[in-house]
C-alpha cells in the first residue's frame, strides 16, 4: 500500500513540476502545488527517516528558494522568507555553512524576550536591535535550536549541528532576508519567528536541502 501510495505521489510531483517547469524557484509555485509538494515531502521522509520521532509538525529549509514551509499534520501551514549561510551548504565545524539534512528542535530559547531583543551565547542581553540596522550577525527575539539526527553527517564530532549552534532565529539585517547571508543559521524575520515559536513544539523535525 505505501508503494502504491508513493507511486501516486510521484505522478502527483510530475504533475505540479508539469505546471510549474518555466520555474525554478519553489516560490514561484501556486498553493496548490505547494501543498502536493508538501505531501510528498512527507513521504519521502517516511520513506528516508522512518524510524524518525515526530511531533506532528515539519519545517523543511530550502537553500535553493531561501525559504522554509510549515507542515502539521501533513498540511502546509506557512510559508517563510529567510537566509541561509552566504558560505553555502555544509555540516564542517568553522565552516560557515548551513547544514544540511535531518534536524530536529532540540529546544526553545526567548519566550517573553522583545521583539529586536538581543541574545548573545543564548542569553538575552536587554538589548533591542533596530530594524535594518545592517546589524550583522545579530540573533534577535527568538531561538529554535537544531540537533544533528544523521551520525556521520550533521551529527558527531567535526560536524555537529548543535555543538556549532545552528539555529533557526529572528535577525536585525532584515533587507538580506531571501538572499544567502547568514553565517550558518537560518535567519528570519522577527514578526515569522515570533509566531512560529508559538506553533512548534520541542522535538519538530526540520529537514535542510539544497532543492
Amino acid at each position: 500500500m505505501r508503494v502504491i501510495k508513493f507511486i501516486v505521489m510521484c505522478a502527483l510531483l510530475l504533475t505540479a513540476h508539469g505546471a510549474v517547469a518555466q520555474l525554478d524557484d519553489l516560490a514561484a509555485a501556486t498553493p496548490a502545488t505547494k501543498q502536493v509538494l508538501a505531501d510528498f515531502l512527507i513521504e519521502w521522509m517516511q520513506a528516508r527517516y522512518p524510524t524518525a520521532p515526530s511531533e506532528g509538525c515539519v519545517l523543511y529549509v530550502s537553500a535553493r528558494s531561501q525559504r522554509m514551509y510549515f507542515v502539521r499534520e501533513g498540511v502546509l501551514e506557512g510559508e517563510y522568507v529567510i537566509s541561509t549561510a552566504r558560505n553555502g551548504l555544509g555540516e564542517k565545524r568553522n565552516s560557515g555553512q548551513t547544514p544540511q539534512g535531518l534536524h530536529r528542535v532540540a529546544s526553545k530559547i526567548g519566550a517573553g524576550v522583545p521583539v529586536f531583543g538581543i541574545f548573545k551565547a543564548r542569553q538575552y542581553t536587554g538589548e533591542i536591535a533596530q530594524p535594518d540596522s545592517n546589524g550583522g550577525d545579530l540573533i534577535t527575539s527568538r531561538i529554535l535550536w537544531l540537533d544533528g539526527m544523521e551520525p556521520g553527517v550533521n551529527e558527531g564530532p567535526g560536524q555537529d549541528s548543535m555543538e556549532r549552534g545552528i539555529y533557526i532565529h529572528g535577525t536585525a539585517d532584515v533587507i538580506s532576508l531571501g538572499s544567502p547571508s547568514s553565517h550558518g543559521c537560518i535567519r528570519m524575520r522577527n514578526s515569522d519567528i515570533i509566531r512560529l515559536f508559538d506553533k512548534v513544539p520541542v522535538g519538530t523535525l526540520v529537514v535542510i536541502l539544497d532543492n
